[in-house]
């Protein structure tokens, strides 16, 4: 889903997190399981609500994926750091051993799994396209798009679908933005007539109290997210993989799912 592309600089700051520092399951140690001693080190991009951004505070990062995270770290024993880190230099930040894993809204591809370890997925999506409720413009399908004004993330599966529909001959106006929270703000404003997007990131806004916004199309195609890991890392993506199978078994995927999204969008990828 949210990612596509692999860029070589990355900034990264530090937002620790202890309170699961002890109670686990299984405890690791330095130079083993993880790259620190007792910690499960995260890497993501705090600015891509509703999985991972900052509270009102500007300072605690929220969201889906940082719940995923403290949960995933409960279950090893590990206390979560979570390393804010540009979408641009995230993947080579994982090689460089910057963090243990990604949980980013990482869309699992078959290009990817060839550089990278991957756990099974924990959410599914489609490409969505988002309008304000009061647009004058019908959109039924892509191809509606011609002549707008579109916007999207830089360098995720959305900007990649733009591009082919361009590259189509579907006459849009690009805008691309590097944290998908500014396509919102500029589809508000009218700078921009429509969005594409993750549909977990587009009900998310769609469903926020006197949202402006409206879906107006969905993908067929689903997308499937994943823990992304440095390649070779099996002994960490086995133990992730074995939480995630309890925590889909004991309900706690799906409590986590309906407390952010309102609703369960997580089962599907276990049928």
């Amino acid at each position: 889903m949210k990612k596509f592309m692999f860029v070589t600089i990355a900034a990264l700051t530090v937002f620790s997190y202890s309170a699961f520092a002890g109670g686990g399951k299984q405890s690791a140690e330095q130079g083993g399981l993880t790259l620190e001693k007792g910690v499960l080190s995260i890497g993501m991009e705090i600015g891509y609500p509703p999985f991972e951004y900052y509270d009102i505070d500007g300072k605690t990062p929220i969201g889906f994926d940082v719940e995923l995270g403290k949960a995933l770290a409960e279950r090893l024993g590990l206390t979560p750091k979570f390393i804010d880190t540009a979408w641009d230099g995230i993947f080579a930040g994982v090689d460089a051993n910057k963090y243990d894993c990604i949980i980013s809204a990482v869309t699992i591809t078959d290009e990817r799994k060839e550089v990278f370890n991957f756990t099974q997925p924990y959410i599914s999506s489609v490409q969505s396209i988002v309008m304000l409720k009061d647009s004058p413009v019908n959109i039924e399908k892509p191809e509606d798009l011609a002549g707008l004004r579109v916007t999207y993330q830089a360098e995720t599966v959305s900007d990649i679908y733009v591009d082919k529909l361009i590259a189509d001959g579907v006459k849009i106006t690009a805008f691309e933005y590097d944290k998908v929270i500014n396509c919102f703000d500029e589809l508000k404003i009218g700078r921009v007539d429509a969005i594409m997007c993750d549909s977990p990131v587009a009900f998310y806004y769609v469903n926020t109290p006197d949202s402006p916004f409206e879906v107006v199309w969905q993908g067929d195609a689903e997308e499937q997210f994943g823990i992304c890991l440095k390649k070779g890392n099996n002994d960490l993506t086995i133990k992730l993989d074995t939480a995630l199978d309890e925590m889909f078994l004991d309900g706690t995927m799906q409590k986590l799912s309906e407390d952010i999204f309102n609703v369960d969008m997580v089962s599907v990828v276990k049928k």
